[in-house]
């Protein structure tokens, strides 16, 4: 049988591993919000979410108070049919970011349990297009740090073998992010891929005079440079840039990106399979973007996105932030430039169940 028989969720607060900083707000902490389920088998799966730095608790009430109470009895090989009747069962609060997170980590539960029964890793199951797959650093390129040590973040990662790296722009004078950006190429040379990221804090004119100004450098993507919901705009910004926009990680439904694709809008997509509502979402969205014959780069979460980047044609690169080194046993690999996507059962994420006691919050 494969019924689900218990189903519970926690909240742990992982601290930052380095002062991290953008355009418009500092990581202050993950809020990891955890989902395990127990099936009559005897399989436990693991799943979770996050945020970084508020609505933790919000998300945690909703699975408490409303979405894993209509687990048990279930049969948890029917993923589709469990996420899309917990979404059904939230359509007040649906297209929503509360919810959304709240769903991803019951639904990566759901994956982890599929895996573990079918004794195959999830870039496998979930596609199994390659392995393995490119790897760019953001963790040297932060607002807050000059532009030597922006420098120092790129050769080390060039050096180690990564395909890239992401600079956070957005300073006050928009010849200074073109400066930074200058710096970091003329010292890495032209195989390194730069990547910009403005955090949704430019206007449409704005945006399109840094990318004017970034056009000599080869910028690889320019990562969300006006708010999320600003469909024209980034249209318009995409017809005038010979930089690829990249949208997405503050999206959160199968449909915006439908609407950004079908406008020409987005050039690169940068699903975040937390804030889609997991993995069931995130594999029609790459899938949409590989019919469209766009470039699927994700948001954070590197050790879950590895394993999705390698499952789908359209996958391109993962990026690298480590963030749960504090409450895994095991790292990333990264080999010759490439991340290494988990070839055990399941998610492939280790975790450290005492330190996740430790953090776990009251």
């Amino acid at each position: 049988m494969t019924k689900i028989v218990a189903a519970d969720a926690f909240l742990a607060d992982l601290p930052v591993e380095t002062v991290r900083t953008d355009a418009v707000q500092a990581f202050v902490k993950q809020e990891t919000v955890l989902v395990e389920l127990r099936t009559d088998d005897g399989l436990a799966g693991t799943g979770y979410s996050y945020t970084i730095g508020t609505g933790g608790r919000a998300v945690l009430s909703m699975l408490r108070d409303h979405l894993l109470p209509l687990l048990p009895g279930r049969d948890a090989r029917e993923v589709e049919g469990v996420w899309r009747e917990l979404f059904a069962a939230t359509r007040a609060t649906t297209v929503g970011a509360i919810t959304s997170l709240a769903l991803a980590a019951v639904d990566t539960a759901l994956w982890d349990l599929r895996c573990l029964r079918a004794g195959e890793p999830l870039w496998r199951l979930a596609g199994g297009f390659r392995q393995v797959v490119p790897v760019y650093d953001t963790e040297g390129g932060w607002l807050h740090l000059p532009a030597d040590e922006l420098v120092r973040g790129a050769l080390a990662a060039r050096d180690a073998g990564l395909r890239g790296v992401k600079l956070k722009i957005g300073r006050p004078r928009a010849e200074e992010d073109a400066e930074r950006v200058a710096a970091v190429r003329a010292a890495a040379g032209p195989g390194l891929d730069i990547m910009v990221d403005a955090n949704q804090s430019m206007t449409y004119a704005e945006a399109r005079r840094r990318a004017r100004l970034l056009e000599p450098y080869d910028v690889y993507f320019f990562e969300e440079p006006l708010p999320a919901d600003d469909v024209q705009g980034h249209r318009e910004l995409a017809r005038s840039t010979t930089i690829p926009v990249a949208v997405g990680e503050s999206m959160y439904s199968v449909g915006q990106f439908r609407d950004y694709l079908a406008r020409g809008a987005a050039s690169v997509v940068q699903a975040d399979v937390a804030r889609v509502g997991r993995i069931t979402p995130w594999l029609k969205i790459a899938h949409l973007a590989e019919a469209f014959n766009v470039a699927v780069c994700p948001h954070f979460l590197m050790e879950l996105h590895v394993s999705l980047v390698a499952a789908v044609p359209a996958g391109a690169y993962v990026e690298h932030i480590p963030q749960l080194r504090a409450v895994t046993r095991a790292e990333l690999a990264i080999e010759d430039g490439h991340a290494v996507a988990p070839d055990v059962p399941g998610l492939g994420i280790a975790w450290d169940r005492d330190t996740l006691e430790d953090l776990r919050v009251a």
